[in-house]
């Protein structure tokens, strides 16, 4: 899996600098080639000695190596194919953010031309600091790569958000990573996601429970594939996907979404996730309408994207339209008519009856195509977007 791939390695000051040892071993039984780089912080955790038994390498401590005439800030970067560093300190995403080269490990995420994977670790309260917040942003913008820390009770005894992935989570996503091919490079995908709002009066909306996690997780598996996602997106819980490949473009209503959908294309593919409302109020007021004065609605139906998107004309049509069925009940016998009313080429099932999957991590699907049904295991919404950017990979 990891055959030839050479991994340049940088652990930062953290009490989890003790488990890129274990992660080390992992690479190097996957016949992957390691070299370490140690910050003053991390040698305080993990010794030179211990990287080098492990890697079979010089670990890299000082900018410039005394045995040697290498600039190890350039060189180090171009001998690899990608840098990890677990643990990521805030102190160094902060140095990450700024362009600070102060030390080794900055200068050579500065000086680097290859892709960066981090796997931070920290205190809950500095994980949630508005700076910190800023800092993580910036850098997935630049392109970092973000391995999420674990909900766990930490190194100093606090319970939240901080503990650094375990290694074989950390190895699995480089493993993924590195296996993967631009195969949609070249490509240009619309995602919806999120749900639609719909006015009532200037205070007061109809909209639904949808999060935007599966919407967003499958644009930016779409993105990390190579293809440019115009993301439009309705109303959301989640974060918004950060990757140099998406763009986004926020929605309030049915109408702006699918105004919003068919200015992006041409496109390739067009995936509608998003949970769009049936209806709008086509009373609406602009004013805030008082208790006394009761409310007496009145409804239209709202626009049916997908079905705009699966029925243009094959000039227009994207050349696959995926859509979403979030039924209650007779889940597949519903997505196979949405299938053919709506003129998609899958359409992608699953059951929320008593608020499942809303809001969730995880999920159950179907995919439901005019050749077969496969019904998904249980599993994470990130697994269902790879698995769908795999199916449009190979479709295209």
């Amino acid at each position: 899996m990891l055959e030839g791939k050479r991994i340049l390695l940088i652990v930062t000051g953290s009490i989890a600098a003790y488990k890129s040892l274990e992660l080390v071993r992992q690479f190097i039984k996957a016949n992957a080639s390691v070299e370490g780089i140690l910050t003053q912080g991390g040698s305080q955790f993990v010794t030179p000695l211990a990287l080098e038994t492990l890697t079979g390498k010089r670990v890299h401590t000082q900018m410039w190596d005394e045995h040697s005439f290498e600039m190890n800030h350039i060189e180090a970067s171009r001998r690899a194919d990608l840098i990890v560093v677990a643990p990521a300190t805030a102190g160094f995403i902060a140095k990450m953010a700024n362009g600070i080269g102060d030390d080794l490990a900055s200068s050579i995420i500065l000086a680097g031309n290859k892709p960066v994977i981090i796997a931070p670790s920290m205190n809950v309260e500095m994980w949630d600091n508005p700076a910190f917040r800023r800092n993580l942003e910036q850098v997935q913008k630049d392109g970092a790569i973000l391995i999420e820390p674990q909900n766990d009770v930490l190194a100093c005894g606090e319970i939240g958000m901080g503990k650094m992935a375990e290694p074989e989570t950390i190895f699995r996503e480089v493993s993924k990573y590195l296996s993967q091919k631009k195969s949609l490079s070249g490509l240009k995908a619309i995602v919806t996601t999120g749900g639609t709002i719909e006015r009532i009066d200037s205070v007061r909306y109809l909209s639904n429970f949808s999060s935007g996690k599966q919407g967003n997780q499958i644009a930016l598996a779409l993105a990390t594939l190579g293809c440019q996602v115009s993301l439009v997106s309705g109303n959301t819980q989640d974060s918004a996907p950060l990757h140099s490949n998406i763009s986004i473009i926020p929605v309030e209503s049915a109408d702006q979404m699918m105004a919003a959908a068919h200015k992006n294309l041409p496109a390739d593919l067009f995936v509608g996730c998003a949970a769009v409302c049936d209806f709008k109020v086509s009373n609406k007021s602009n004013k805030k309408t008082k208790k006394q004065e009761g409310l007496e609605l009145e409804f239209e139906e709202n626009p049916d994207i997908l079905q705009s998107m699966g029925t243009l004309k094959a000039s227009l049509r994207p050349k696959l339209v995926i859509g979403f069925a979030a039924e209650t009940n007779d889940v597949t016998d519903y997505a196979k008519q949405k299938l053919e009313k709506k003129g998609c080429d899958l359409v992608i099932a699953n059951d929320v009856s008593s608020g499942a999957v809303f809001g969730k991590d995880d999920t159950q699907v179907h995919f439901v195509s005019r050749e077969a049904i496969n019904s998904l295991e249980p599993m994470k919404k990130s697994e269902v977007a790879d698995i769908l950017a795999s199916w449009i990979a190979e479709h295209l």
